[in-house]
């Protein structure tokens, strides 16, 4: 067959579809740039990250604020400038390194696409495609450029992840072909007439594999908080400028006097003081260091998020092969249900086909290939139908006829599963043993046009024998499974394969799956279908369209769903679910969709990606606490100056002391410590449940201070070193509440802290650069008298704490919130909307 290549307006030639483009051809095209070669990045651009670190609005406010302290002269007090630029830089660096692995990894696992050049079929990277070349397609493969399909047999392209249909097109020579698409039967020839950014392939790779911040619940919640301070941001400052001019003796007077210097200081440290940017970088950090971790373990997080989120889910749906079997199959052996000149014939020629699927090349060894025979017409596999047929030629008696290969109850939908059938008890008997079992049916009867169009059997189709084969059981499946039985996480397993021999291989790994549900029988209805989910474990005979429907029914009961395959027929599902996980050794489609790649296709891996997602939930609301209580008692302590007219009791500088060394260095080490909390939903809540009654003891605790210091007339020099004194103890044991259970790590950290902020207020050089000064006898009594009272204040709050968690929650009263472990279940998300 030839095609006028003059038919696309960009084509200059005619294509052989049997030789393809020559070399010369290929080189034209590649140096008049009509090449595939247009790469999306599979992670953030260098310019997204920068925004994201640097153009942020507390940026802008603390840039601000730093280039006013500059302009009057204090640069002492601007150092939570250098702190901000910092934490931007170091933002930016590990979101760096983290796109630079995953960029790598994405480069490492891409697909290759398959050409016909010269006359011989060869893989390439996708980036190597010219326009004109002639694809080769066949099942599995991800069409990796816009297409005009040339000839085909039997091609069946699912365009669901385009258009949303699920069902799946035929293709016939002069139909279009869209990259993204998925060919799920058959093959053929396709010739490429968009390439690069004209290509649908770009937009698609770019949407499925670029590096996204997805939404989440640490996310959400922290950007809820910075709006909340956003807002507050203006009137707050504007109160505390006021007061803080009244306190010096009013606008006129301040302004003649030059105090309003000093005001505007004041008004700076507490805005500034109110911004948990920090937060933000932890949140950040956590992820990108999570993400390089399981890197090294060989799991590609495209979706950073991703890390979190196996740690919510609550149920995870697998698909057996491929996940909890090796995917690799081997023939068994043969069960004869009637005699049947040819069947082993039949048998060869599946196994000899050129479009053999992993099955059917399984009967090549066992069943030679026979004399060469005429096809007469042929329906292919679809995992639809889950069978296919073909007519050879020749008499009934020499094994012509029609010979169908497929699953036994598609095939045979009473028969096969009516024990008292022959047929039927031969299959339940090798299925419930575990064993897959395909049924050689025959009629004399040849496929017609309209059987072949309508991809229908013949009539007096009669079963011959029963197949069996075995599939080879991941060793750490078992493991695995009993794994996600102790963390609460419920299982649900779903295959195309008979259900009881897909119950039979969950029974082995020590799943209780009973015999199995056939999905041909769950109920169209949502609610309904969510029932049976509720009630059932195994579910065989799976449609594709089916596994996303599962999904979408347990997430509308609430459940965070991840599902895991490596089939053509399981991108849906993946695409659909809260956390997609796919083995690198699946389909590039399957890749392409999933946010989680386990590269070496290890099922064992999942615990470790549950584990990193734990240790950032736990931990970021460790350190949220920390942030949030800072955020607290500072918006706090402003209003209190503001409404009280009282000059604020700390300058900038001051107050990098107590930011730094009990909230912004601690926290970045508590961030990554190893944490195996069980997840909780509420973190936000939980939080602020904490931080603000704290945050509001210590604010009120410091003003108490501040106007009881001032009523016994100690000067402000003094009265904001006890305030910073009384701020730095309190900070520490903040920390060191939040940080329970003290290890030994986690104490050495507490105690460098509590040594370091020793040192500043004892060393020379550093008291005289933050203006400590000895407060004076009568005034350390207070001070002393106040960091006492408060401190039993955050501890009984702590207590009340915990136990309004533990009651809200059914948390594990025994374990510490923030760093204990409870061995009760997640609880459901609220149903979707």
């Amino acid at each position: 067959m030839r095609m006028d290549a003059s038919a696309s307006p960009s084509s200059l030639v005619e294509v052989d579809v049997e030789t393809g483009l020559t070399t010369a051809q290929v080189a034209e095209r590649v140096s008049a740039g009509k090449t595939n070669a247009y790469r999306a990045d599979s992670s953030r651009s260098v310019g997204s990250i920068v925004r994201a670190n640097v153009l942020t609005l507390f940026n802008a406010i603390v840039g601000g604020c730093f280039l006013v302290l500059l302009l009057l002269g204090r640069w002492q007090d601007a150092l939570f400038g250098l702190s901000a630029l910092a934490n931007a830089v170091i933002g930016c660096v590990q979101e760096f390194r983290a796109k630079a692995a995953l960029d790598r990894l994405a480069l490492l696992n891409a697909p290759l696409a398959r050409v016909r050049r010269d006359g011989e079929d060869a893989e390439i990277s996708p980036d190597g495609i010219v326009l004109d070349d002639v694809l080769v397609l066949r099942a599995g493969d991800q069409v990796p450029a816009d297409a005009e399909v040339l000839s085909g047999r039997a091609l069946q392209i699912d365009e669901s992840m385009l258009t949303g249909e699920s069902d799946a097109v035929d293709k016939r020579p002069g139909d279009e072909a869209l990259s993204g698409s998925i060919v799920v039967a058959g093959e053929g020839a396709a010739r490429v007439v968009r390439v690069g950014a004209d290509s649908y392939a770009n937009s698609f790779a770019a949407e499925a594999k670029r590096f996204s911040m997805v939404s989440s619940e640490l996310r959400t919640s922290i950007n809820r908080v910075l709006t909340w301070v956003g807002w507050g941001i203006g009137p707050i400052g504007l109160l505390v400028l006021n007061a803080q001019m009244v306190a010096a003796g009013g606008w006129v007077q301040a302004w003649e006097s030059g105090a309003w210097t000093q005001a505007v200081v004041n008004v700076i440290a507490a805005l500034t003081a109110m911004i948990p940017l920090g937060l933000v970088l932890m949140t950040s950090i956590a992820f990108a260091v999570g993400a390089a971790k399981l890197a090294a373990r060989q799991v590609l997080v495209n979706e950073l998020p991703a890390v979190e989120g196996l740690a919510r889910v609550d149920i995870i749906c697998l698909d057996k092969t491929g996940t909890l079997t090796a995917g690799e199959i081997r023939f068994d052996g043969a069960h004869p249900v009637a005699e049947v000149a040819g069947w082993r014939d039949a048998l060869a020629w599946y196994g000899a086909a050129p479009d053999a699927n992993a099955t059917a090349k399984c009967l090549r060894d066992p069943f030679p290939a026979p004399r060469p025979r005429e096809v007469l017409g042929t329906v292919p596999f679809s995992s639809a139908r889950k069978w296919s047929a073909v007519t050879l030629d020749g008499a009934a008696d020499e094994g012509g006829g029609t010979w169908v290969l497929g699953a036994p109850e598609m095939v045979f939908p009473d028969a096969a599963t009516d024990t008292a059938t022959p047929l039927g008890s031969l299959a339940v008997q090798l299925s419930s043993s575990g064993m897959r079992t395909l049924v050689l049916a025959h009629s004399p009867a040849a496929l017609s046009g309209d059987d072949m169009e309508a991809e229908r059997l013949p009539g007096a189709v009669e079963p011959v024998a029963v197949l069996t084969f075995r599939e080879e059981v991941r060793p750490d499946a078992a493991q695995t499974l009993a794994y996600f039985r102790r963390q609460g996480v419920s299982i649900r397993i779903i295959s195309g394969d008979n259900p009881r021999t897909v119950a039979a291989i969950a029974r082995e790994l020590g799943v209780e799956a009973g015999d199995g549900v056939d999905a041909r029988t769950l109920p169209d209805d949502e609610a309904a279908l969510g029932d049976v989910l509720e009630k059932n474990i195994v579910f065989g005979r799976v449609t594709p369209d089916q596994k996303k429907r599962i999904v979408l029914a347990l997430q509308a009961r609430g459940h965070t769903v991840a599902m895991t395959g490596d089939g053509v027929n399981d991108a849906l599902a993946i695409k659909t679910a809260d956390i997609g996980i796919a083995m690198n050794s699946g389909a590039a489609a399957t890749k392409a969709v999933a946010r989680l790649v386990l590269l070496d296709s290890q099922f064992s891996h999942l615990p470790d990606v549950v584990a990193e997602g734990r240790q950032v939930i736990a931990n970021i609301e460790r350190v949220s606490m920390l942030f949030l209580t800072k955020t607290a008692y500072a918006t706090t302590l402003a209003i209190l100056c503001g409404a009280l007219v009282m000059e604020f009791p700390f300058l900038p500088r001051q107050l990098s002391i107590t930011d730094g060394l009990t909230i912004g260095i601690p926290a970045f080490f508590l961030a990554l410590m190893p944490n195996a909390q069980r997840y909780v939903p509420g973190f936000l809540r939980r939080s602020l449940t904490f931080a603000i009654p704290s945050g509001v003891i210590i604010a009120v605790a410091l003003t108490a201070y501040a106007r009881l210091a001032a009523g016994m007339g100690v000067a402000q020099p003094e009265l904001r070193t006890g305030a910073t004194i009384i701020l730095a103890v309190i900070g520490i044991w903040v920390l060191a509440v939040l940080a329970r259970p003290i290890d030994r790590w986690k104490g050495l950290v507490i105690g460098a802290m509590f040594v370091a902020l020793l040192g500043i207020f004892t060393i020379p050089l550093s008291t005289g650069f933050f203006q400590l000064i000895d407060p004076g006898e009568d005034a350390a009594y207070l001070v002393a008298g106040i960091t006492v009272l408060t401190i039993g204040g955050i501890e009984i709050v702590r207590a009340v704490h915990r136990r309004f968690v533990v009651r809200a929650l059914g948390e594990n009263p025994f374990a510490e919130l923030s760093g204990g472990t409870s061995d009760f279940p997640a609880a459901p998300r609220a149903p979707r909307r």
